[in-house]
């Protein structure tokens, strides 16, 4: 099952696991964020800082995949 889940990690090009990763860590730090014993307001801009970082990484993603899927029909088109 790892070497499944391995090979398919190895399948995924760079840009998207680098951006994946981004979004697990700042998702990750949200969630701390969240739990951490800070005051109301700090915790409050803490986490929402980290969750727009996390919202704004995942609109990229969806926007450079739409690209790359667009970019191909239209080569095909072409062909």
């Amino acid at each position: 099952m790892s070497s499944t889940f391995t090979q398919t990690i190895a399948r995924i090009d760079l840009d998207t696991r680098i951006q994946y990763g981004m979004m697990l860590l700042f998702g990750g730090l949200c969630l701390i964020a969240a739990a951490s014993p800070l005051g109301t307001l700090t915790k409050a801009v803490v986490v929402s800082a980290l969750f727009g970082f996390t919202g704004g990484l995942w609109v990229s993603h969806l926007v450079q995949i739409i690209q790359e899927a667009a970019t191909a029909q239209s080569e095909a088109d072409n062909e």
